[in-house]
C-alpha cells in the first residue's frame, strides 16, 4: 500500500503567540494561535502542531487554555508539545483537544514516565520529540538536546529512539537543531536513521525552505508527515502548492482535493 504523506504546519508558541527563530533563538512575532490555526485549516493543512517552545525551560506547564482555543477552533488534529512532564500533564492536554501528545526533555530524563503513558492513554497517542544536534563523536552523529534545544545529554538519537520505540510510543518527532528555521532542507540523514531504526512514523522537521526539501523528506528520509513553520508562516508556500508539487511528483497527498494551487 502507498504510503499517504501529512502536511502538518506547525505554531510554535511563546506568551501565548505564534513565534518563529532560527536554530531554536532569535524569536520573533508572527500571529494569535487561534487565527493562524484556522488559516491552515482552510488552506489544506492536514493536522497542526502546537509546540509551547518555553515551558520546560521555564519550568511551567503548557498554556492548556491557548490549546484549547486552537482545537475547539478547528477539526484537524493538534499536536501538542513542550513542558509536557506526568500523566496528569498528557490528561490535560487530551481534555483540552489534543489528538496526541508530544513528549521531549521528559522522555529523556524518565523514561518509566513515557512507558506510564503509553499504558494508560496507548501508544498511538503518545510522540516522543528528539531535539538533535550532530556529533561526531556518536555512532549516528546526532546527539539528543533537551530543554528546548538548550542541553547537550551526550547521548545518541538513533539509540534513544529505539529506547522509545521498545516502550511502545506511536511516532516519533525529530528536529533538528542545526537546520531548525535555517530553510537549508531536513536533516535526511536523521530522519532516515530514526525511520529504518524504529519503523515507526517518523515527522520531517526543521529546515523546510524549497519544495524540494519536502519531496527529499518522503523519497530519501522515508517521513510519514511533513512539519514546516517558516515557509508557511511567511508566505513563501502554501499548504495547497507543497501539496500540488508533491503530488505533481507521484506522491500519494492526504486529501489530494485540497492539492491545487
Amino acid at each position: 500500500m502507498k504510503k499517504i504523506v501529512s502536511i502538518m504546519p506547525c505554531l510554535d508558541i511563546r506568551g501565548g503567540r505564534v513565534v518563529k527563530g532560527i536554530h531554536f533563538v532569535d524569536l520573533i512575532d508572527v500571529g494569535d494561535p487561534v487565527a493562524c490555526a484556522t488559516a491552515y485549516e482552510a488552506a489544506g493543512a492536514d493536522e497542526l502542531g502546537f509546540l509551547d517552545i518555553t515551558a520546560t525551560h521555564e519550568k511551567r506547564r503548557t498554556v492548556f487554555g491557548v490549546v484549547r482555543q486552537v482545537a475547539s477552533a478547528v477539526q484537524i488534529p493538534v499536536t501538542v508539545g513542550g513542558g509536557i512532564r506526568n500523566l496528569s500533564d498528557v490528561e490535560s492536554a487530551l481534555e483540552a483537544g489534543a489528538k496526541k501528545v508530544s513528549i521531549s526533555s521528559a522522555a529523556f530524563r524518565d523514561p518509566a514516565f513515557v512507558a506510564e503513558a503509553v499504558k494508560r492513554f496507548g501508544g498511538g497517542v503518545i510522540v516522543v520529540a528528539i531535539d538533535a544536534d550532530r556529533n561526531a563523536k556518536l555512532p549516528s552523529q546526532r546527539e539528543v538536546y533537551v530543554d528546548g534545544g538548550r542541553t547537550p545529554t551526550g547521548a545518541d538519537a538513533i539509540e534513544f529512539a529505539k529506547k522509545m520505540a521498545d516502550l511502545g510510543v506511536g511516532g516519533l518527532l525529530p528536529t533538528s537543531k542545526l537546520g531548525d528555521g535555517s530553510k537549508r532542507g531536513y536533516d535526511l540523514e536523521l530522519i532516515r536513521g530514526l525511520v529504518d531504526a524504529t519503523k515507526l512514523p517518523t515527522v520531517a522537521s526543521g529546515g523546510a525552505g524549497k519544495l524540494i526539501h519536502f519531496l527529499e523528506a518522503v523519497k530519501e528520509g522515508h517521513a510519514s508527515t511533513l512539519l514546516a513553520a517558516s515557509v508557511f508562516h511567511f508566505g513563501t508556500f502554501t499548504v495547497r502548492q507543497v501539496k500540488a508539487y508533491l503530488a505533481s511528483q507521484g506522491v500519494a497527498v492526504r486529501n489530494p482535493s485540497l492539492a491545487k494551487m
